[in-house]
């Protein structure tokens, strides 16, 4: 656009892979995806064509900055409100509450490390959007923020003992179980959730003592959206390209023992109705030594812009040579599965891609078709929506909303939207929280005491404050250092309390 001078201003790109959409790029982008036009990646320089395209027949809508969100005091000496969680949908509402005069907020995660979401959740070679951990440690490290990590709630901390002590609770517990496929053969072994997979190569420790069959030469996805073209890159990118990232040690050693040489993605629909964004599906075509070959039916090429975008990369891909020995990338659409064929455990999946059923070899098939949050004890649920009935994050039963009781993020609104999205959804349920604490119509808890450490170490459990997450941190990137990588990450429990009770 011009500038008051007449001259046309340069442009900034942003870097779909790692944009979080958080809004600090106001002040500093903290995941490093903001480009100077004249400095733009070799891999992004297909978004100043995207660009031109999109604009030679949109106008450009200028949004007005929004002003800093100032919460009003809330009207009475202090509040304590305890927030269940500590990935980013529970680390956004922290921040807001920590700006409140008088609230004190008490952070809870049944796990000794922070982040939830960003730390086993986001591909290992996606290393700069971790980085916005650096805008939650801010609001961690709040002077009125007390943090109890590996303390689970429901079994070290029940609900009503939160409510005895806070005079509101926020669950940010996210929505972890993926959803089931609902065919013949799914309980067989070897048909695994994506999420399990994932958590699994993030170090995730629930998940660090797994092994996956990677023996076969093909890896099926049923499920083409962003974290199905996740797992796909890792099961196929080289392992020295994996050693410089902080995927868990492992996985690393598991993946470069493997011999899977495919993985195919199923698509119900056509390509321009793919659930992959546009950024991750251009960098899946950036692979060194990996072909995307495309199969099936893609449909007709729609006229709205970010559709018909898909299609036509979809389309390029399907015109690439393939280059022999390379690995490939499959994605098929207009193709369901049917059944999963085994005795003892994966052999094949069914097929339909309309023009009858076939069937894939395969030992591995990972499902990857959205996920569904579980019922927290003593809160009513949606079994069908998989959410925590609520309006606006004030948690509802029976019609009524229950004194004290909010929820955000996924398990609030399901499994929708970017780490970024959280910021406003969390807004949202602390807007609400202050006013009811305004309006007086939380409920007085049984004690203003709270809760400290002392109170879980009488019965067994270590809790780790901000400051042991630190020492594990520190350890961490020691262990990366010695090893040219970013991290090494602690997997194990008990490993994990001992870097952060005493550090390297």
């Amino acid at each position: 656009m011009p500038d008051q001078a007449g001259a046309a201003a340069p442009m900034l790109y942003i870097d779909p892979a790692s944009c979080v959409d958080c809004g600090a790029c106001v002040a500093v982008c903290p995941v490093g995806a903001i480009y100077h036009e004249d400095d733009l990646p070799e891999s992004q320089q297909r978004f100043k064509t995207i660009n031109a395209d999109f604009f030679a027949t949109e106008p450009l809508a200028i949004r007005p900055i929004p002003a800093n969100w100032t919460p009003a005091p809330v009207g009475r000496d202090s509040l304590r409100v305890a927030v269940v969680g500590a990935g980013p949908a529970a680390c956004y509402a922290v921040a807001d509450l920590a700006r409140t005069t008088g609230v004190q907020v008490d952070v809870f995660d049944r796990l000794p490390t922070p982040f939830g979401l960003v730390r086993f959740g986001v591909a290992p070679d996606h290393q700069r959007t971790k980085d916005v951990v650096q805008v939650f440690e801010t609001a961690l490290a709040s002077p009125n923020v007390t943090c109890f990590f590996n303390v689970a709630v429901g079994q070290d901390v029940t609900h009503e003992q939160l409510m005895a002590t806070h005079d509101a609770v926020i669950y940010a517990v996210g929505a972890s179980t993926t959803r089931e496929l609902g065919i013949p053969g799914e309980e067989l072994p070897g048909t695994i959730g994506a999420a399990e997979f994932v958590n699994w190569y993030n170090g995730h420790p629930d998940h660090a003592e797994r092994r996956f069959d990677l023996a076969g030469s093909r890896v099926v996805i049923v499920g083409n959206g962003n974290v199905a073209l996740d797992v796909a890159r890792v099961l196929v990118m080289d392992p020295d390209q994996l050693a410089a990232t902080d995927i868990a040690e492992h996985a690393l050693h598991q993946l470069a023992a493997g011999d899977v040489r495919e993985v195919v993605l199923l698509g119900r629909r056509g390509a321009a109705d793919g659930a992959f964004s546009v950024g991750e599906l251009l960098a899946l075509g950036g692979l060194p030594g990996v072909d995307v070959v495309v199969e099936g039916e893609l449909g007709a090429r729609p006229d709205d812009h970010e559709r018909a975008l898909k299609f036509d990369i979809v389309g390029e891909y399907a015109q690439r040579p393939r280059t022999a020995g390379n690995k490939r990338i499959v994605l098929r659409f207009g193709t369901r599965p049917v059944r999963v064929v085994g005795d003892d455990g994966v052999q094949a999946l069914e097929v339909d891609g309309g023009a009858g059923v076939v069937s894939i070899d395969t030992a591995l098939v990972l499902k990857s078709i959205g996920y569904r949050g579980t019922p927290i004890e003593g809160l009513p649920f949606d079994e069908a929506a998989g959410v925590v009935p609520n309006e606006g994050g004030r948690v509802i039963r029976d019609g009524v909303a229950v004194p004290g009781v909010y929820v955000t993020g996924w398990i609030k609104r399901g499994p929708r939207g970017v780490i970024g999205t959280n910021r406003l959804c969390a807004r949202e349920t602390v807007t609400n929280l202050l006013a009811d604490a305004r309006a007086g119509s939380l409920p007085d808890p049984a004690s203003r005491t709270g809760l400290d450490a002392t109170d879980f170490a009488a019965h067994g459990v270590t809790v780790v404050d901000l400051a042991g997450w630190r020492r594990i941190d520190a350890a961490e990137r020691q262990l990366g250092a010695a090893a040219s990588r970013p991290r090494v990450k602690v997997v194990d429990r008990r490993a994990l309390l001992t870097a952060a009770a005493v550090g390297c």
